[in-house]
This record gives structure tokens, C-alpha cells and sequence, in this order.
């Protein structure tokens, strides 16, 4: 039973024990999931964090490979190159005392990320919830959608996810609505797909990151200390999301990644969209067709090739209001 005073994906989160955020989509997703994670840890539920990455995790020691595509990355791990926001993730959980392995899987297609999902769960003992994050709401484009934005690395991981049938919790949520406009998603799309996702009971509601909570303060901290880390390739998600928390409004300009483009700053940008992986998985239109995956190419080829195959794409619709 859900409550007016409890946004159902909390509900369902908070009924769990064992817990697995995991950032969908590569880079810095994994610390748009890190809001709700320091919520679920104050309430004393056992959280553990991963995320897919972008970093060349196959330069790593042997010592860091927990299982075969299965990165173990702490603040100290030899870094392959400079890019590496695991790492600095694991640093700053260090700074505030708390416990810092963040779990990588490399860029794969979705048969051995599911089976990287299953060797961390097992080496977990186990886990009640895995919550996807994504950075932006691309991960809820269905595939007909004039303009996906950047689908194969969410794919990848809702796929994988989707086939874990032994979790008995599997959810996503998205921060940073309006965002990936600068990838060519269409929100007035996202919001018709949110609503089909409500009409198949999979949608579990939307609520802010608060600025003054605990969590909205150690979330803007995280984000800058990220920033500071990479002052040439900060991440434009969270940046957007962070300011939009800090109540700033329009062309805000907190990068030099994003010169000659007009931002638009807004509330929407704080709220996480909450949906079931089973109702999303079962509204994307070529989901299945990525089981047999092995590389990432491979789920690029996938995507465009049935994209291709259609008759015709749903058209970008403008927002009304």
C-alpha cells in the first residue's frame, strides 16, 4: 500500500535490506544515485554502490578484479588513465567516514554485464533491491522516439538488470529531467512514456533532492569534489542537477564544456522519476533484441538498425505551457 506521505519507489526501497545502487549509464551516473543512497544508509539499510564505466578498467592491477568483469575500485586503485569517477567517488566517501568500494563493470554488451550483475550479488550474499540510476531520462525512451539521446550504455544495463529474476526488487530512477535536450531527447516524449509506464503500473512517482537536507548538502559536496578533480571534463548532468538544487534558474554557466549553448536551468532538474524495471523493460520495443549482446558496438548496431526498420518515429512534440 503506498501513501500520500511516501513516494512509492521509497516505499518499495525501504522495505528492502540489502541494497545495490548502481549509475545506468557510465561516466557519473552513479552519483546521481547518491541522494537516495545516503538516505537509505541513515535509515540503516545496508547500501552498496557501482556503476558502469567509462574509465579503461582493463589497465587495472589483477588485484582490483573481484570476479572476471567485475572491478573492485577503492580511493587508493592505480589509476589507467585521469578520467576515473569511481575512484574519486571512493575518495570522497573517504573524506566523510564512510564506506568507500564503489563496484565498476566495464563497457559490455548485456550477456556478461548480467553475469558481472550476478557475480557482485553473490559476492554481496545477496541482495533485496538493485536501484538503476540514471543521469538524465533517456533510459526511459521506449525506441520509436525521434532522438534517443545516448541509449546504449542505459540499455545495456536495464537489459542486464531485467534478466535478474532472483532480486526480488528491481528499480530505476532518473535525475535530471530536461538534460539530455542537449542529446536530442524530446521531454515532451518522456513525459507520454512516464504516462504509459502509470497505465501499466510501473510508474512510482517523483519527489526533489531538498538543498537544505543532509543528503542535498553532501550531494552538492560530492559534485564539487568531482569538479575539482576533473576542471577539464566535469560532469554536465550533475552540474545542471546541482545548480538547479542550489535554486539557480536559466543559462547558468558552470562549465566551459557547455560554451555556446543556452541551458536551461530548472526545478524539474532535482526530481527523481521513480519506475519498475519490469514496466520499462516491457515497454521498450527492442529490449529483447540486445540478450544476445556481448560488446557494446553490438548494442549500437541493434539500436540503429531497428530504428532504421521503422516505418516512422514518433515526432518531437513541443511542451504546451
Amino acid at each position: 500500500m503506498t501513501s500520500l506521505l511516501q513516494p512509492p519507489l521509497l516505499t518499495r526501497l525501504l522495505a528492502a535490506d540489502r541494497i545495490l545502487v548502481a549509475g545506468a549509464g557510465g561516466g557519473f551516473d552513479v552519483y546521481a544515485g547518491l541522494p537516495v543512497a545516503l538516505a537509505l544508509r541513515a535509515a540503516g539499510k545496508e547500501v552498496h554502490l557501482a556503476n558502469l564505466s567509462f574509465t579503461h578498467l582493463y589497465g587495472l592491477p589483477g588485484e582490483v578484479w573481484q570476479e572476471p568483469d567485475l572491478a573492485r575500485i577503492g580511493p587508493e586503485t592505480p589509476a589507467p588513465e585521469g578520467y576515473f569517477p569511481e575512484r574519486t567517488l571512493a575518495r570522497w566517501l573517504r573524506l566523510h567516514g564512510m564506506p568507500d568500494t564503489v563496484w565498476a563493470f566495464p563497457t559490455t554488451g548485456v550477456r556478461p554485464l548480467r553475469e558481472a550483475y550476478r557475480r557482485l550479488i553473490a559476492h554481496l550474499g545477496g541482495l533485496d533491491a538493485i536501484l538503476l540510476v540514471d543521469g538524465g531520462t533517456d533510459i526511459l525512451m521506449r525506441g520509436d522516439e525521434m532522438g534517443l539521446g545516448t541509449p546504449e550504455e542505459d540499455m545495456a544495463s536495464l537489459a542486464a538488470v531485467a534478466g535478474l529474476t532472483e532480486v526480488p526488487e528491481r528499480l530505476v530512477a532518473c535525475l535530471g529531467f530536461g538534460v539530455d535536450a542537449h542529446h536530442g531527447v524530446n521531454h515532451s516524449l518522456v513525459l507520454e512514456n512516464l504516462a504509459a509506464l502509470d497505465r501499466a503500473g510501473g510508474y512510482l512517482g517523483a519527489f526533489s533532492v531538498p538543498r537544505d537536507s543532509r543528503e542535498g548538502t553532501l550531494y552538492l559536496d560530492a559534485v564539487e569534489h568531482a569538479r575539482a578533480a576533473f576542471p577539464e571534463h566535469p560532469s554536465i548532468v550533475n552540474g545542471s542537477v546541482a545548480a538547479a538544487i542550489r535554486g539557480e534558474f536559466g543559462d547558468v554557466r558552470f562549465t566551459e564544456r557547455t560554451k555556446g549553448e543556452q541551458l536551461f536551468i530548472n526545478p524539474l532538474m532535482a526530481l527523481y522519476f521513480g519506475v519498475t524495471v519490469e514496466a520499462l523493460a516491457a515497454e521498450n520495443l527492442y529490449l529483447e533484441r540486445l540478450e544476445g549482446t556481448v560488446l557494446m558496438r553490438q548494442i549500437a548496431t541493434v539500436i540503429a538498425e531497428f530504428q532504421d526498420g521503422l516505418p516512422v518515429q514518433r515526432p518531437r512534440r513541443q511542451f504546451p505551457h
